[in-house]
């Protein structure tokens, strides 16, 4: 059984949902893959101690803290792979941004491969069920550009200002 809560944040509504005791998901209304991973129908819970600890958290975030998603009990549910693009995501700092390319570079080295797609990086990145939290926000193209964002690529730019990131000039029109 998974459950679901609603959060209003600065950006809209955001749906969370878990199985309980983790977080599996956190999509904005209309979000691209919008509860894509969650294999059952979600009933409305929002007393669930789990979705205190994230509300938390995210107001926490939205004040302008920096809250450490370690001390959250994440579930995303993925294959191996988009997984450790996911693990990669939650190793960004706050306030800072990477490109699919080094993410690519990082699981290469991990996997002593000699070259991982960055397109395939940019589809675990873009399926990320944890939007926010998992700070798929922070991924930019090679050149410093906003690329694509599941959930818009205005709250993306909105959520990288809010962090004071330094984007390049480019970035900063897109």
């Amino acid at each position: 059984m998974f459950y679901s809560t609603q959060y209003s944040s600065p950006l809209g509504v955001i749906t969370l949902a878990s199985d309980g005791t983790h977080l599996v998901g956190l999509w904005f209304d209309g979000q691209k893959y919008f509860g894509g991973t969650v294999t059952q129908p979600m009933e409305e819970k929002n007393d669930l101690p789990v979705f205190h600890t994230v509300t938390n958290w995210l107001n926490r975030y939205f004040a302008g803290e920096s809250p450490s998603a370690a001390s959250l009990p994440l579930a995303p549910n993925g294959t191996d792979f988009r997984k450790e693009v996911w693990q990669i995501l939650l190793e960004i700092p706050y306030g800072e941004v990477i490109t699919y390319g080094q993410i690519s570079e990082k699981i290469a080295a991990r996997r002593s491969l000699a070259h991982m797609s960055s397109q395939a990086v940019g589809g675990a990145v873009g399926h990320n069920p944890i939007s926010i939290i998992i700070p798929c926000h922070r991924v930019v193209g090679s050149n410093g550009k906003l690329t694509g964002y599941a959930g818009g690529t205005d709250k993306k730019l909105w959520l990288l200002n809010h962090e004071h990131a330094e984007l390049s000039h480019k970035a900063a029109r897109s």
